[in-house]
Order: structure tokens, then C-alpha cells, then sequence
């Protein structure tokens, strides 16, 4: 075996049992770096450093700039590894400038109108489905599953792999396991979105019960991300909304109207489960609609009278 897959997989397996990183992390860490190794072997007579310099021209040439840069930064942690664990002298990246300028894309977000008819409209479902036991059933998990998903900013990921312990319906708290098992705890404050989760669990009780996972498939399985999506489609064509919506929407829309309600970036931050203020900063950009009413209202220059308005 080549080396270098020796060198991988004892790499991913650190990353598994001692860094214990999710399954995820550790999946696109398998991508990023099989695909490096491959480009290695195809280029053997290059030193190190040239060869880290071709690889990034290659990402270049056939990645866009998020995807470069998280490529980039797999392959830095896996050679910072193998120093640490004397394959090597010194890191190769100590002898390359890297000058990476990620394009800013302002997070999509749903207009709280919009919001609204979603919510009209899967209520509307909910409460015409009453006397169908099967479509009321289905209907009550995703009116659960879009209700959690904007109260608490969670990412699809996470809503998915949610564990019933995890859920206190009746005093409102859910325990989140965001991106390196980090635990953040969000308070749901909201009666009427209290009402329908313990109405769902009371409902699913025995396929929770036996799957201990809180958001459950008709099969009595996980619920999938791809299943999240197609409720959230489902619900958005009803209400005839031409705009595709995604799950991530939801929590930029629930990080960005908190903001405009004057909540502080960092208790965001928080919310987010966002280890650096870096990235919660982005969303200071996308409210527009705050900045014209704190202009119009706030801004001393409206207080200064002059000329005939005096």
C-alpha cells in the first residue's frame, strides 16, 4: 500500500477516536484527502512543495472558492498531524503563501411575509387532515419538524439526528449537538409551538420510543435531510411561493430577524453554535431593511432643522 493511504487512514481513525469528530466531518475529510492522495501518486517526481503548488492550481481551475478553501484546510490539518506525529520535520504549508479571497455571498434569507403563508398553509393542511388518523399523523410531524426548525436556528443536520432524550417538551429546552459534538441549549419560549411538539410526541410515542431518535420517518426510522426538504418543497408549492426555499433559510432568516429585533450579534452567535463571531458577523449585511428604519427613525440629522423647516 502507498504510503501516503497508510499515513490517511491512521490520520481519519485519530480523527474518529481521539478528536471524535462527527461522522460528517470525518466523511468530507475522507473526500478531501482520498482525492489529494490520488493526485499525489499521479505526480510522484514533484517535491513536496511543488506538488502542494500544483494541487492548488488544480482546485482552482475546477472548484469554486468555498469548496477550495475547505479542501485546502483538510489537507493543512492532515499534514499539521503528520508532523505532530514525526512523519514529517515541518509542515509544507509553512513555505506557501496562501491568499484565498472567498467571494461574499450573502446568506438566502425568507422574508417574514413569506414565512407567514408557509406557516398559513401548513396549519390550513393540518387542521383539513383531522379526520384522515394517517395524514394527520404525517401532517403533525412536518408541521413539528418546520416549527423546530425556525424556533431554534438548527441546522438540517442537526434537527435530523436529534435524540428524544435531547427534547424537553414541556419546559421548552432542546439540547443541540452541532459540528464537533459541541452542546448548545436553546429555550423555546413559544406556546403554540410547545403545544404541537408534545402533540407530535404524544402521537409518535411508540416509533420514538423504540428509534429514541425525536423526528421519525413512516417507516419508523430517522428522519432524512432530503425528507426536510421535501416537506419544506411541499409546503412552499401549496402556498404558491415561487422561490425555492431551503432548510438553511430558515436558520438565516432565524439569525437575521433576531438581529433586526436588536438582539446582540454574539448571543446569536451563540444560538448558531458558531465558534467564531467571524461568521455570525455576515449577517449584519443582510439587514438592510433594519438599517433604513434605524436611519429614518434614529439618525440625529432628522432632529436638525433648517432653512424654511425651522
Amino acid at each position: 500500500m502507498h504510503a501516503q493511504s497508510i499515513y490517511l487512514a491512521q490520520y481519519l481513525a485519530y480523527c474518529s477516536n481521539q478528536k471524535k469528530l462527527d461522522e460528517k466531518t470525518i466523511k468530507a475529510y475522507r473526500i478531501d484527502l482520498n482525492q489529494y492522495v490520488q493526485f499525489c501518486m499521479r505526480k510522484d517526481f514533484l517535491s513536496l512543495k511543488e506538488l502542494l503548488q500544483e494541487y492548488i492550481t488544480f482546485l482552482n481551475d475546477n472548484f469554486r472558492p468555498r469548496s477550495v478553501k475547505r479542501k485546502i484546510a483538510s489537507i493543512k490539518a492532515y499534514y499539521a498531524y503528520l508532523v505532530y506525529e514525526e512523519y514529517l520535520e515541518e509542515n509544507p504549508f509553512s513555505k506557501i503563501r496562501l491568499n484565498m479571497k472567498e467571494p461574499n455571498i450573502l446568506p438566502k434569507t425568507i422574508p417574514l411575509n413569506t414565512l407567514k403563508e408557509i406557516f398559513d398553509v401548513i396549519y390550513r393542511q393540518l387542521d383539513t387532515a383531522k379526520t384522515f388518523e394517517t395524514k394527520y399523523k404525517m401532517t403533525l410531524r412536518d408541521v413539528a419538524t418546520i416549527e423546530l426548525l425556525f424556533a431554534t436556528g438548527v441546522r438540517v443536520s442537526e434537527l435530523c439526528n436529534l435524540l428524544d432524550k435531547s427534547i424537553d417538551c414541556n419546559e421548552g429546552i432542546v439540547r443541540i449537538y452541532g459540528k464537533g459534538r459541541k452542546e448548545r441549549v436553546i429555550h423555546i419560549e413559544n406556546d403554540n409551538v410547545l403545544k404541537i411538539l408534545r402533540e407530535y410526541r404524544e402521537c409518535y410515542k411508540e416509533q420514538i420510543d423504540a428509534c429514541g431518535y425525536f423526528f421519525i420517518n413512516r417507516d419508523g426510522g430517522r428522519l432524512s435531510e432530503q425528507s426536510v426538504r421535501l416537506i419544506i418543497n411541499k409546503y412552499a408549492n401549496l402556498a404558491g411561493i415561487p422561490n425555492h426555499i431551503t432548510p438553511h433559510m430558515f436558520r438565516h432568516s432565524f439569525a437575521t430577524l433576531l438581529l433586526e429585533e436588536d438582539v446582540d450579534i454574539r448571543y446569536i452567535q451563540s444560538f448558531l453554535g458558531h465558534s467564531s463571531i467571524k461568521t455570525t458577523e455576515i449577517y449584519t449585511k443582510v439587514s438592510t431593511h433594519k438599517q433604513k428604519e434605524i436611519f429614518a427613525t434614529k439618525h440625529p440629522r432628522n432632529k436638525l432643522c433648517v432653512g424654511d423647516n425651522e
